[in-house]
């Protein structure tokens, strides 16, 4: 049966929905977490302490995943994509347990990695305005991030969060249906042959790497920090403003949309100055927004943390930009999913850590505090990276690739 979606092309617009709902159908647990640990008798700490394993898998599974879209080719895997997240979410809305949850949300986990090692190798088989078309698809995942905490807040506030994953799944497979339907035939041609390519690896590349993932480690605990403890955050910390958890969804989905612009900023300026700079920069801001937002409540707040979060999005595409002018092109996908895994299985350790300091009596304030140390191992990792002019060559090899 599975056959039929063998080697298939697909329109763009298709795989973006598809970043969207991978990043939203991850973070639904982000907002529902407090709702239901209270449902199944546990503190906060203690049920987002269950969500490590699915994190874990979002992160060390991508190279599964690849290997599995080898075989079987990438639209079949991404076909099995929206039906795997969708099943899970569905059966996370039937737990009652500590147990079920810890299963249906590592599940999710598993079938969630398979976007961005097969998704996007699946978005880069045509090779026109590769860069715009990456940019597109980067925005596209991080509105799923800014929209998850609104649509899951909203539907706690009229229902609980039982329904929230029942919706969100029920969707994901409706949409996997439209998706496998609008699979068509792959026409090879020889204009699918990349126009620039690479075949050694830059002078500096092993500092280069080095310094990558360093900033990639602990860039990805910081991101998913941020990701996952925000909504919770301005609920706790925005309280004397007697907003509801609808609302502070909203808040949340405001500065995740208002952040997922800084990638656009920050390539502008990845074109015109050294990324060295734009990393150290970056990982600057990060370290005094994200402790300012740990220092304020109310509207201050929100400023901050919108700041904040801006300086961690922003880190995004600094990490691929340097890649490219390093690494030839056939590495790219080994040192892609190198990255996967560094970047989402150590940002998996943000929940036990969470889980262990809020235990012995941290308030979330002073997690974000503790965070903002993690931006200081960034900063040095920036003044690791080789120095590298941006000529007008590089960027035209940026744009092609």
């Amino acid at each position: 049966m599975l056959s039929r979606f063998r080697n298939k092309k697909i329109p763009d617009i298709y795989l973006f929905i598809s970043h969207f709902l991978d990043h939203f159908i991850i973070l639904v647990f982000a907002k529902a977490a407090y709702d239901a640990g209270q449902d199944i008798g546990l503190t906060y700490g203690e049920t987002i302490q269950l969500a490590t394993l699915g994190f874990i898998l979002f992160g060390i599974a991508s190279p599964i995943a690849a290997r599995v879209a080898d075989i079987f080719s990438r639209s079949i895997t991404m076909v099995v994509f929206h039906f795997g997240i969708g099943i899970s979410s569905i059966l996370i809305s039937f737990s009652y347990t500590s147990l079920h949850l810890v299963l249906g949300l590592s599940s999710l986990g598993f079938f969630a990695a398979i976007f961005h090692p097969v998704g996007i190798a699946m978005l880069l088989e045509t090779k026109e305005r590769v860069g715009l078309r990456l940019g597109v698809n980067g925005l596209f995942g991080n509105m799923g991030v800014a929209s998850a905490p609104l649509i899951t807040g909203i539907i706690i506030f009229y229902s609980d969060w039982k329904m929230a994953f029942l919706i969100s799944g029920i969707i994901c497979i409706i949409y996997g249906i439209f998706f496998a339907r609008a699979l068509k035939p792959m026409e090879l041609s020889n204009g699918d042959s990349p126009k620039i390519k690479s075949e050694k690896f830059s002078h500096g590349w092993r500092q280069a790497l080095l310094a990558l993932a360093i900033s990639t480690t602990f860039g990805g605990f910081v991101f998913t920090a941020v990701t996952f403890l925000v909504p919770r955050y301005l609920e706790l910390y925005m309280e004397n403003l007697m907003l509801s958890v609808a609302m502070t969804g909203l808040l949340a989905s405001f500065v995740y949309a208002i952040s997922s612009f800084s990638q656009v900023v920050v390539g502008w300026f990845i074109d015109r100055i050294s990324p060295k700079i734009v990393l150290f920069i970056v990982s600057i801001g990060q370290i005094i927004f994200i402790y300012l937002a740990s220092q304020f409540d109310g509207y201050k707040l929100l400023f901050f943390m919108t700041l904040a979060v801006c300086f961690v999005f922003g880190q995004i595409p600094i990490i691929d930009a340097v890649m490219v002018r390093y690494v030839p092109d056939g590495w790219r996908n080994r040192v892609l999913s190198m990255k996967f895994v560094l970047n989402l299985g150590v940002g998996a350790t943000v929940l036990p850590t969470c889980s262990f300091m809020l235990d012995k009596g941290y308030k979330l304030s002073e997690l974000f505090s503790f965070l903002s140390l993690f931006s200081v191992i960034i900063v040095l990792a920036s003044i690791l990276l080789p120095s590298q002019s941006s000529t007008r060559a590089e960027r035209l090899i940026l744009r092609k690739l």
